[in-house]
């Protein structure tokens, strides 16, 4: 347990407990021995009940009901605020950007209203940039929480990741036996594993004073698609050629996505995955994920696929 917390154990809050980030953040806190209170709006679904199995408190609330997240707030030294992004696998059906935003904003008032004195919220990659270019809509959605959060006067660090790596194990990414996105096939693309946004997380908890303040971008692994397919097909022992989506494809679902596609094709994040690396010498590169998890997963949701 980092010296910060031997003497007295502090609750964090981790609102968005059973997503992907959520789960990692809960995971990396309780190994440091922390008291983790996991917002849920469901505590008898099986993710809730793994996560208090590992350990964790579970609170009832939604971040649509501002009353129940003040109430899950209280008494809590930090807390950990994630919503869900237009678009990305596991966002609830019929969920806008307005959503996001009024998600945020409620998590932000909340821990405002509750008296927390360390609010992480996990933003995206590129937000600082809103005054220098136009950016796609879900990294202004960011943003504009971000702002909110800012206007409260909360102390806050905002961890700004990229794309994850766990995009790349299941129906967002892998199609017809192929990696099948509308990313240019040899412009490099920026990946990270969520895991690291946990440990990442948990030291800013951990460490108040260098982290209460500060916005950072964050970045594991910097390769070209056809890098990422071929380093995915070694790792999975047979062959996933990567297969470019033509960008009217995507424009055909919406042109926000239209946009966000080309955006990270021709301007991109632009995290720096050594500076990254220096704040968490664990960080993992996509080969190390693969080994460690991905690989794991991704022949899991092939193997799942052919049996249907």
């Amino acid at each position: 347990m980092p010296t910060f917390w031997r003497h007295i154990v502090k609750t964090i809050v981790v609102v968005g407990a059973t997503g992907l980030q959520g789960r990692a953040v809960t995971a990396h806190l309780l190994a440091d021995g922390l008291h983790v209170r996991a917002v849920t709006r469901d505590p008898d679904a099986p993710a809730a009940r793994a996560l208090a199995q590992a350990g964790a408190e579970l609170a009832r609330a939604e971040m649509d009901d501002p009353a129940s997240l003040v109430a899950a707030a209280e008494g809590a030294y930090g807390l950990f605020s994630v919503q869900p992004t237009v678009g990305s696998p596991g966002t609830p059906a019929g969920f806008t950007a307005e959503d996001e935003v009024r998600w945020g904003r409620n998590v932000a008032d909340a821990a405002h209203a509750a008296g927390v004195r360390h609010l992480v919220y996990a933003s995206l990659a590129g937000a600082g940039r809103h005054d220098t270019e136009k950016l796609p809509s879900n990294t202004i959605n960011k943003w504009r929480i971000e702002q909110h959060i800012k206007r409260l006067g909360l102390p806050a660090t905002f961890l700004r990741p990229v794309s994850f790596m766990e995009n790349y194990t299941g129906a967002y990414h892998l199609h017809d036996g192929a990696v099948a996105t509308a990313f240019a096939a040899d412009v490099p693309q920026q990946i990270m594993a969520v895991d690291d946004v946990g440990a990442l997380a948990a030291l800013a908890f951990a460490e108040p004073g260098e982290w209460i303040g500060r916005a950072v971008d964050l970045a594991g692994d910097e390769l070209t698609p056809r890098q990422i397919a071929a380093a995915i097909s070694e790792a999975i022992g047979r062959p996933l050629p990567y297969v470019q989506i033509p960008i009217e494809v995507i424009a055909q679902v919406g042109a926000d996505f239209a946009y966000a596609y080309t955006w990270l094709n021709e301007r991109g994040y632009r995290a720096d995955v050594a500076f990254t690396r220096t704040l968490h010498p664990g960080l993992m590169d996509l080969r190390t994920w693969l080994r460690r998890t991905g690989a794991a997963q991704i022949a899991g949701f092939l193997a799942a696929r052919q049996d249907r």
